[in-house]
């Protein structure tokens, strides 16, 4: 049998197969062949043949998990997303589809008797249902274009969609007699985000829903052109039904072109179905007000809530409406942490969240009655996702050492069981690396979080080169991510000790320590970095004259800064989509308010003094002190940081003689999302490290 050059997980079965994508009815696969890897090490195609979990949503009766996975098939350069189903008390996972349409956004229907999912069967994404066996798939829309989200009611007779809405004239609708023109015609900011050029809009609606039938949709934002849920990365979550299925809770910046360019000032409103009146109910507060949701006994919403217009990193607040009242309340006032994922208990007393705090992310819970906030689980971990589950709850979660994975916990001690298992038999075959956590002392004498991670059969008689990993966003924890391209047991396998140290400007060790790096791009945090490495390097297992340092986005910037400022301590550099030249970056991002709060402003103002210091530290300033073998790596559809970017980096790098190299995606965004790119990817960097550092 010819295999497939791509692993694939079934339960608690490694497997390859000549084409699993055949049988469409498929729940299991008799005498599996297991497959054995190479070597115990991590290697690219190993890395992007983990299984990659999803969606997770349990059942009407809290007895069951439905999830969905993902596989990568490298020769294809194609994923393919299958759904199963696991019992909350454990068992072996069902897998009830096994086709090619890649199934999406599946939950249980409310009277727990089918399913609902996305699919593009039939061509555009519609809403299907199936059996909970995944039998008798059923296409229950049929909107013009597709959809790309939905929620049932409560009470299962309507139903929430999102579909994108044309809102403003193109080229051809301009000028018909030119067909064949290829041209974009803008006259206002915010005319493209994130990897795509702004043409449409999603817009909420709400239809009748019975016998398998959508009918009677309603477009909440009717003639209005503005974007609910809101891009580039919001979904679903954004939009919630009230107990009783009579009020949509949706989320909504009302504001177009410079006007939304310069704001974060989101707002949750109603949507009354029966008298089809729209309120603002989060009206004069002034950041992101997101995720609403309702409690089931029809008292509370629950949502995520900024406090300042223009700072898309401000505290996560978690705020309460008395739906009787209309009291908002600030629960986490005394909580200097970030609150996400909020998820209700059955009886209404509870309301469980995820959140931060020195690098790893617990389950909390907040009790409403004694408004006390407290961690359900302790651990080496993050958890992306919480539901209560009966007695249980049901999490998901990961960490530096492992991929996503569905988990039981004991709402009273925190304890965990794994459920899914979909990346064991992988996992099983690897000698990973160690994870060490270590406090470092900063230049003005702070604690510093740092992660410090050992290449397998580490050996402390010998010295090994070491890597400074430079955090992006720039207010993103250097947490128990597990990364597809920054993973640091992939890193840790090429042989290199890893430092990544959570910096100052990262959320999880309090506002203070969050918000220093604002307007300070080249300031403490820099000192920050080199802190870590530093410390590290007195090691004797530190190879302190092969020290080499990466990094993505603002890690990108990071690299491009220290390039300039290094003294001699590093000897190779790699940056991916990092700022350059800041001049540049204010005026080609598309997210404006984000320029203005961290860089202080636009660089013409004389006056602004935080801003004059932060053009000042731009790195590209600097290139003349560059001494030192850089790799720059740009995606060309990155509309947050250009690719001229780094082209610019890259051209610099030459023109100064420094030995250079430069990797352009040309249909990659800010991340790498391809097989075959990432594994590229991977293969590049590890050359460019061994090429310099070994």
């Amino acid at each position: 049998m010819k295999k497939s050059v791509y692993l694939l997980a079934l339960g608690t079965i490694l497997f390859s197969c000549s084409n699993p994508k055949t049988n469409k009815e498929m729940t299991k696969i008799d005498q599996p062949e297991v497959v054995k890897l190479a070597s115990d090490s991590m290697t690219p195609e190993v890395l992007w043949s983990f299984g990659r979990i999803g969606e997770p949503s349990v059942s009407p009766d809290k007895s069951t998990v439905l999830y969905a996975v993902t596989h990568y098939n490298i020769e294809e350069n194609k994923s393919y997303r299958d759904l199963y189903t696991i019992q909350v008390n454990g068992g072996t996972p069902v897998r009830i589809t096994s086709t090619p349409e890649k199934e999406s956004s599946a939950q249980w229907r409310p009277d727990g008797k089918e399913i609902g999912y996305l699919s593009a069967k039939s061509g555009d994404m519609q809403l299907w249902e199936m059996n909970l066996d995944g039998s008798d798939p059923i296409q229950i829309s049929e909107i013009a274009g597709g959809i790309s989200g939905f929620k049932y009611s409560p009470d299962g007779s309507k139903i929430i969609y999102t579909a994108d809405v044309k809102m403003k004239q193109d080229v051809h609708d301009l000028f018909p007699d030119l067909p064949k023109a290829n041209a974009y015609l803008e006259n206002d900011l915010m005319y493209k985000h994130w990897d795509e050029w702004s043409q449409t809009v999603p817009h909420p609606f709400v239809a009748d829903y019975s016998n398998g039938k959508i009918t009677n949709a309603v477009d909440l934002l009717e003639g209005e052109p503005y974007e609910s849920p809101m891009k580039p990365f919001g979904g679903i979550e954004q939009l919630d039904w009230s107990a009783d299925s009579k009020i949509v809770a949706y989320t909504c910046r009302k504001k177009t072109g410079k006007e939304y360019a310069i704001s974060t000032n989101s707002d949750i409103y109603f949507y009354h179905v029966e008298t089809k009146q729209t309120e603002n109910k989060t009206q004069g507060m002034m950041g992101y007000d997101q995720n609403p949701v309702f409690s089931p006994d029809g008292k509370w919403m629950a949502w995520e809530s900024m406090e300042r217009d223009g700072y898309e990193a401000d505290k996560n607040r978690l705020f309460l409406l008395n739906l009787e009242t209309g009291e908002k309340i600030d629960q986490s006032v005394d909580f200097d942490q970030n609150s996400s994922n909020l998820s209700w208990s059955a009886d209404s007393k509870t309301l469980y969240f995820i959140s931060c705090w020195h690098a790893l992310t617990q389950v909390y819970r907040l009790d409403i009655a004694d408004k006390k906030i407290a961690p359900v689980t302790n651990g080496v971990h993050d958890y992306a996702f919480v539901a209560e589950a009966g007695s249980k709850l049901v999490g998901m979660k990961h960490s530096m050492s492992q991929p996503d994975e569905i988990y039981a916990i004991d709402p009273s001690t925190g304890a965990e069981t794994e459920l899914s298992f979909v990346n064991k038999p992988i996992l099983d075959q690897l000698t990973l690396a160690k994870v060490e956590e270590r406090w470092i002392k900063t230049t003005d004498n702070k604690q510093m979080q740092t992660w410090v991670i050992y290449p397998p059969h580490f050996d402390p008689n010998k010295k090994y080169p070491t890597l400074l990993f430079c955090e992006g966003g720039p207010q993103s924890t250097v947490s128990q991510f597990w990364s597809y391209r920054w993973n640091f047991q992939q890193m840790a396998a090429n042989g290199y000790i890893v430092v990544a140290p959570n910096r100052r400007g990262l959320p999880g060790f309090g506002k203070e320590w969050l918000e220093q790096i604002s307007g300070d791009y080249g300031g403490q945090n820099m000192k920050d970095y080199l802190s870590a490495i530093d410390e590290v390097a007195k090691e004797p297992f530190v190879d302190k004259d092969k020290l080499g340092c990466v990094g993505a986005s603002y890690g990108g910037f990071s690299v491009f800064w220290l390039a300039g400022h290094h003294e001699k301590r590093f000897k190779a550099f790699i940056a991916h989509d990092g700022m350059f030249n800041l001049e540049q970056q204010y005026l080609e991002t598309e997210e404006m308010w984000f320029v203005n709060w961290d860089l202080g402003g636009p660089y013409w103002d004389k006056s602004n003094a935080v801003a004059q210091r932060s053009y000042a530290n731009s790195p590209h300033k600097f290139v003349d002190k560059w001494d030192a073998p850089i790799l720059v790596i740009h995606g060309e559809k990155d509309y947050r940081i250009l690719a001229s970017q780094g082209m610019a980096a890259f051209n610099a790098a030459v023109l100064r003689g420094v030995p250079a190299q430069l990797l352009i995606f040309p249909d990659e965004n800010h991340w790498v999302l391809q097989p075959q790119n990432g594994i590229l990817w991977q293969r590049v960097f590890k050359q460019w490290l061994d090429k310099w550092m070994k």
